[in-house]
């Protein structure tokens, strides 16, 4: 059955797309903060930690701001599913930075417009033009160009941002669709929540494995926590508490076509910061790809 967006709330597209221009801002920023101490920190460890110095951050301002929304939503059950889509999400992308450059990830992470519009249609009613089919394309030969999956330089790390794109972009969906009336706050705070069950959860089944050397940014121990950790953990909670609460607003105060579009700033935020902390040049055929999956996202959220 075909599921309408809430009508009882008015669009407010100017605010959502100052929203999104902001979040992705810091989103990004964090994500290069992600790739610069993937090394020290183990993912489980970040999510757990950043998401219980955000949790006290989004109750208060809940109290604050939003009393009667801490209470628990009716739509609590889809809020958790968006929150679950989320967490993978995140898990996909994080462990693909580590083994990739920052401006790659992002211009595979973002074929997401294409699969917002695919499931726009599938699961609210959207139509697909000819022109929404001829971005897929475009998209689809976008992503070739940076993967070159015959080449000997070929990345198979640069799948996780397309698993990540298809998580979000069903993530965004169900914000629009089945949350829209749920509070932003309310939203932030499942998911962080969500984080942490996941980061204890996956932290206890490897610390009961049986086997003896673990290595690396999925299976390593957690780092010991001095201050220059604790301020690096403080600015990833920052970026992802931007994030969270963003996200959400922006989506349920725009079309999601409209947002997706503003949403492509991720990328060039991301060449930046590539080149600020990394020195990341990336190559011609990567720099084709990456304009021909912006160009691919534009015209197929602008159908």
């Amino acid at each position: 059955m075909k599921q309408k967006a809430d009508p009882a709330r008015a669009d407010r597209v100017p605010f959502a797309v100052t929203v999104i221009v902001f979040t992705v801002l810091m989103l990004s920023l964090g994500d290069a903060l992600i790739k610069f101490t993937s090394g020290e920190f183990v993912i489980w460890q970040i999510f757990v930690l950043r998401s219980l110095i955000v949790l006290p951050v989004l109750v208060g301002l809940l109290w604050w701001t939003a009393r009667d929304s801490l209470s628990l939503p009716p739509s609590l059950g889809w809020a958790i599913v968006r929150s679950a889509l989320l967490v993978g999400m995140w898990i996909a992308y994080y462990l693909a930075l580590p083994r990739l450059d920052l401006s790659v990830a992002a211009a595979v992470y973002y074929t997401l417009p294409i699969f917002i519009t695919l499931f726009s249609a599938l699961f609210i009613g959207d139509r697909i033009s000819a022109a929404g089919w001829g971005a897929v394309f475009l998209g689809f030969v976008g992503v070739l160009l940076i993967l070159r999956p015959d080449a000997g330089d070929f990345n198979p790390y640069a799948l996780l941002p397309l698993v990540a794109a298809i998580l979000y972009a069903l993530a965004m969906i169900l914000t629009r669709t089945r949350c829209r009336a749920v509070h932003p706050l309310m939203l932030s705070l499942l998911l962080n929540v969500t984080f942490v069950v996941a980061g204890l959860v996956a932290t206890a089944v490897i610390g009961l494995s049986v086997v003896d050397t673990r290595d690396g940014f999925l299976l390593g121990p957690w780092a010991a926590m001095g201050a220059g950790e604790w301020a690096a953990m403080a600015l990833l909670a920052c970026a992802i508490l931007v994030g969270s609460v963003g996200a959400a607003i922006a989506y349920q105060n725009a079309p999601p076509a409209v947002i997706g579009t503003f949403d492509f700033g991720y990328v060039a935020f991301a060449l930046v910061w590539g080149f600020v902390f990394f020195a990341e040049v990336p190559d011609v055929w990567s720099l084709t790809g990456m304009a021909l999956i912006v160009i691919a996202g534009v015209i197929a959220l602008r159908q």
